[in-house]
């Protein structure tokens, strides 16, 4: 056990409908989802879990990651899904935290939010872009659905997985229509 109480760490890399996604857990939970993980961006995923942890996390798909890994490719089959994994939110503090627990508690399957409504929801409105740098801190996208926040106008906003990133997983919730061609 280190000194944050964690006897271990455990990742897996996963394919879905967007790409590989890494997939850490520890004895709490879910604890980091990565997208497009091959090369530096799970090197630099796996250092960041190894910062905050004093531990380096262990290869292995062991009973950790099978809730995780169930419930991820249940998602991507177009099974309407929100997920009732435990999560560790070792990865996020303060405001940043807030936001997302409001964010995966209130924003159901195929609906979406603005940043301002989001901002307004957790007692801070006019705190939009701060929302939206919340979002983009995100260590549990997909399952904390930061997808699911867009502008007031309409438009996507950003995403740390990508835009089209951001498109297909909206269109897999049929929020979004599939594109004609």
């Amino acid at each position: 056990m280190n000194e944050h109480g964690q006897s271990r760490v455990e990742w897996t890399v996963v394919a879905s409908g967007i790409g590989p996604l890494l997939l850490a857990a520890t004895d709490q939970g879910l604890v980091s989802v990565t997208f497009h993980a091959e090369g530096a961006a799970r090197e630099k995923a796996l250092g960041r879990i190894e910062e905050r942890f004093g531990v380096r996390p262990t290869e292995s798909a062991s009973d950790l990651l099978a809730g995780p890994i169930r419930a991820l490719s249940a998602y991507f089959a177009g099974e309407p899904r929100d997920f009732a994994l435990p999560l560790d939110w070792s990865l996020s503090s303060g405001f940043n935290r807030q936001v997302l627990r409001e964010l995966a508690t209130t924003v159901p399957y195929g609906t979406v939010v603005g940043y301002g409504t989001l901002a307004e929801r957790v007692g801070s409105p006019g705190a939009a872009q701060a929302v939206g740098a919340a979002m983009g801190s995100n260590p549990l996208p997909v399952v904390v659905p930061c997808h699911r926040v867009v502008e007031s106008d309409g438009g996507l906003g950003g995403f740390s997985g990508g835009l089209e990133t951001k498109r297909r997983l909206l269109t897999l919730e049929g929020v979004l229509p599939e594109p004609l061609f």
